[in-house]
């Protein structure tokens, strides 16, 4: 009975992940919260994931990579690579594989995507070169260099803290360096070669024309005794009809109306509406239209600017509405439209729920566009300025780092000692500040790895890893140990699709070593397999690298589908084949 109600559990969660109608971390917490109501687990048992050292190492190296952000030592290297590829399109492809890569081996592959999209996109435009032909080579590089080392991901963190809770030896600093290093090389060949070919090739547009926003707009003049004169512009009555108003004509100004802006009259004022409710507007006293067909100058003149901003992982705006978040307010800037994942929403933006990865049409004044390019929630696609580097903290950040994982490695201080250390010293050098340093903690990220790993212990305790494991041994046997590791391998890949990679790994791990028990194989060479399979899954763009670029890149699903898959079934034949050779069965 509590092994059938363990999996029921397992199968409600996976439905969850892929609707996304909750966040990662409440579900987590909703199961921990029905295995101790169930007592399949204790409290102690509930809990136990998140005091493990792992978590600790995670928390910590969120901190440093801030750090190195915020002085400027990444931006500094990309600004000075970037200078010395020049304009040459396959130096500039490879260059951004091999170097995310590079880094990604040491830092969440989420935040390097995040630091490259602005000044790749910048780039492209100066060579006049589609951005498409070089974001997605860019977030599989991301993706695939995090194999290489054990915080490269925190997969490979949460598997080896896993493996260290179920009685085996944790993960060495660089034990599957060698084979990670081999998967991230045949990913950049791959991607220099036959990915290459496939890569779409995007077509530069007037931003107007390019989310298609132009029949939605129009301009109305106020005729002398018009009811809207002296009116609020946004508790106006045309806003009441449904209609924003994004732009007023004031004599020879152009400006954005704020909260405080009055109608006066002779106003020409730039309103967006549904196209079948510009009848309204014709029909509304006291208003004359000017024009239904608008172009680009239009939205533009004087100190008024369009651009494109995308929202990055670091935003505090995900899951809120443009009108929650105040946008304008806050930002000084006014949402045209919204494209996401290849559609383009242009109608109730102020209702539209932000998400990761979602890329705004704005409007707004060029002081407040260049101040928001020192903002650590967005990124505008424009000329990559880099952060000023500050020489001595910045070298001070890279320094603790470099010394962390040489310390670690080697042994002379547990690896959750040593980062911790380095973060500690990153804050009390003021590298960071205190407050920037626990903002920049992924915490749901924590509470998932922590309660899956606790979610791991209830399969344990109700014998639910026992039974899957007798289950697929009994179905897989005659065909060989390879083929039932394979099988785990597919596993694992099939649920990096609705889940983390994280989850899916920490899902398949308990079955997983439990089948090599009963095999009597080697545990730590499926645990190792399904570690990086979690990491190679690169057929659709839901991980969070993949999703940064979709949007900039102006790809379509089929694009990651049909250049994805082919490498995901090379590397999932690579890690089959190569890690039984190096950790035999």
């Amino acid at each position: 009975m509590e092994i059938a109600f363990v999996l029921i559990l397992l199968l409600v969660a996976i439905v969850l992940f892929a609707t996304e109608k909750l966040s990662v971390d409440i579900i987590t917490l909703l199961l921990l919260i029905a295995l101790t109501s169930t007592k399949i687990i204790s409290p102690e048992e509930a809990f136990d994931g998140f005091s493990s050292d792992f978590i600790i190492i995670l928390a910590s190296i969120f901190v440093i990579s801030a750090a190195l952000e915020d002085t400027g030592v990444l931006d500094f290297l990309v600004n000075w690579l970037i200078r010395k590829v020049g304009n040459k399109p396959n130096s500039l492809l490879l260059f951004i594989m091999v170097i995310p890569g590079l880094v990604s081996a040491f830092m969440n592959n989420t935040t390097v995507t995040a630091l490259f999209v602005t000044p790749i996109v910048g780039v492209a435009k100066k060579m006049q070169i589609s951005s498409s032909k070089f974001l997605m080579p860019l977030a599989y590089a991301s993706i695939l260099g995090g194999t290489c080392t054990l915080i490269g991901t925190s997969t490979n963190v949460a598997v080896s803290g896993y493996m260290a809770k179920a009685g085996y030896e944790p993960f060495g600093f660089f034990e599957f360096s060698g084979i990670g290093i081999i998967i991230f090389v045949v990913g950049v060949v791959y991607m220099m070669t036959i990915g290459k070919r496939m890569l779409p090739q995007g077509q530069t547009q007037a931003l107007t024309t390019k989310y298609n926003i132009k029949t939605y707009l129009t301009e109305v003049m106020i005729m002398p005794g018009s009811p809207l004169i002296g009116q609020v512009a946004f508790t106006s009555d045309l806003s009441k009809m449904g209609f924003r108003i994004l732009n007023i004509i004031r004599a020879k100004d152009n400006f954005l109306p704020d909260y405080r802006t009055r109608i006066r009259e002779k106003d020409v004022l730039l309103v967006e509406g549904e196209i079948n409710d510009l009848m309204k507007v014709k029909e509304t006293e006291g208003i004359e239209i000017v024009a239904d067909v608008i172009v680009e100058e239009d939205l533009v003149g004087g100190d008024i600017r369009l651009a494109e901003i995308l929202i990055t992982g670091k935003s505090d705006i995900i899951k809120r509405t443009v009108r929650e978040s105040d946008f304008l307010r806050r930002f000084g800037l006014v949402v045209l439209a919204i494209s996401r994942q290849g559609e383009t929403i242009r109608t109730k933006i102020g209702d539209v729920q932000l998400q990761l990865g979602d890329m705004l049409l704005v409007q707004g004044t060029a002081d407040r566009l260049e101040f928001l390019k020192s903002n650590q929630h967005l990124a505008v696609l424009d000329e990559f300025k880099p952060i000023l580097f500050k020489g001595r903290k910045g070298l001070l950040t890279l320094g603790f780092f470099v010394l962390a994982i040489l310390v670690g490695s080697v042994g002379l201080l547990p690896l959750s000692i040593s980062f911790m250390g380095a973060a500690v010293l990153a804050v009390l050098f003021k590298c960071i500040s205190t407050d920037r340093a626990y903002q920049v903690i992924d915490w749901r990220l924590l509470v998932l790895i922590g309660g899956m790993t606790a979610f791991g212990m209830a399969m344990q305790n109700t014998g639910a890893d026992k039974f899957l494991a007798e289950w697929i041994v009994r179905l897989l046997e005659p065909f060989g140990v390879i083929v039932i590791l394979g099988g785990f391998i597919l596993l694992t890949v099939f649920l990096t699709q609705p889940m983390s990679n994280a989850a899916a790994a920490l899902v398949v791990l308990p079955v997983a070593l439990q089948t090599a028990i009963q095999l009597d194989s080697n545990p730590r060479t499926f645990a190792i397999a399904i570690m990086l399979s979690a990491s190679v899954s690169l057929v659709t763009p839901f991980e969070p690298s993949c999703i940064l670029v979709y949007s900039p890149g102006k790809y379509k699903f089929s694009d990651f589908l049909k250049i994805g898959s082919g490498l995901t079934v090379i590397l999932m034949a690579i890690i089959l084949f190569l890690v039984p050779m190096f950790w035999p069965l």
